[in-house]
């Protein structure tokens, strides 16, 4: 019998994987003139391999520097990033390039070579590799075509459009097989349609190749349509951390709330002018149409006051804002059918 199986017949959990990222401590502190500034105060993060995870922030929260260390691009002043185990900030020469090589980079701007054809750009760090001719002009070949421009290759960037230079970065970034894509507000100098190609060619690249993507944005609908985790970053610091459905639905930082406005804050219960019922949808009713079956069990008319629902992988979260009804034994009744559907449902009080 294999150990795997002598596990789970002894109803033992499978060991747990590493994190392929693991932050620790991270600090990173400015010297300006008269003082300092701290860009990162102790930001500790785990990233699972083969995962998608979202950092977003509100401008100036410290996401660029962030990333910026994730692959030596900036130096920490304090702290450990490890990949695969190995401690990066310890690395130099060789073993720096080596790591470079693992963890890519592609960035807003898309810091492409202008004078160069597209197919030149991405056989750019193939040849500082010292990869042969031949065989650099066979990865490009294939990269242009997982990204979806197998015709552009003899273009320069200045015939392309911004959608289209992203996807020469995402090809270069590609070159070297690595195992991590950090991407810098990858997707924020884009049209919305083109963020949203954008997005699925990252989603599509993950799933494909194994690829972990790291992705720092402002954002949150980048953050809902691809991550699996995000970590909100807050004046350095890393107000919340969860799985994007827990983190959207129960937003409990200061900084969550401005970013999300998904469920109100506690002090804002009272923003109704009349009795309200406020229902809360976690993304576990999709599909179901919850105030026709309330109108058609209760036999009550529904007015809604407000609702903000976004989807989140496909399923529904936010809040609705309903009338309460005058008779306390209908408003049971609704309250009632509303919890059986599975719904939080509270109620808010005259303002």
């Amino acid at each position: 019998m294999s150990e795997a199986n002598t596990q789970e017949n002894m109803g033992l959990d499978t060991p747990k994987a590493p994190p392929l990222i693991e932050v620790k401590g991270l600090r990173k502190v400015y010297q300006v003139p008269g003082g300092e500034v701290v860009a990162l105060d102790g930001i500790d993060l785990s990233i699972e391999k083969g995962s998608i995870y979202g950092i977003i922030g509100m401008s100036g929260a410290g996401k660029s520097t962030l990333i910026r260390c994730l692959n030596r691009l900036d130096s920490p002043t304090d702290g450990q990033i490890l990949i695969d185990g190995q401690n990066i900030l310890a690395m130099s020469g060789k073993q720096l390039m080596t790591m470079r090589r693992k963890v890519s980079m592609i960035f807003q701007s898309f810091n492409l070579l202008m004078q160069k054809t597209v197919a030149r750009n991405v056989r750019y760090p193939l040849e500082i590799a010292g990869v042969p001719k031949a065989k650099a002009n066979e990865r490009v070949k294939e990269l242009l075509k997982l990204v979806e421009l197998d015709g552009k290759a003899d273009a320069y960037p200045i015939q392309l459009s911004g959608g289209q230079r992203q996807r020469v970065a995402i090809a270069r970034a590609l070159a070297s097989d690595p195992e991590v894509l950090l991407c810098d507000e990858a997707t924020s100098a884009l049209d919305p349609m083109t963020t949203q190609s954008i997005l699925a060619l990252l989603q599509d690249i993950n799933q494909r190749l194994g690829i972990t993507v790291v992705l720092i944005t402002h954002e949150m609908a980048v953050i809902r349509q691809i991550c699996n985790r995000v970590a909100i970053l807050d004046g350095g610091r890393i107000a919340e951390e969860g799985t994007v459905d827990d983190v959207f639905v129960h937003t409990r930082s200061a900084a969550g709330k401005r970013l999300f406005g998904i469920l109100p804050s506690e002090e804002e219960d009272t923003v109704s002018d009349v009795p309200a019922l406020r229902i809360v949808f976690d993304g576990g009713k999709e599909g179901m149409p919850i105030i026709a079956g309330l109108v058609k069990n209760c036999g009550v008319e529904i007015n809604i006051l407000s609702a903000d629902i976004k989807p989140i992988n496909g399923k529904p979260y936010g809040q609705m804002l309903i009338e309460s009804p005058d008779d306390p034994l209908i408003k049971d009744q609704v309250i009632k059918y509303l919890r059986e559907q599975g719904l939080t449902v509270k109620e808010v009080l005259e303002a």
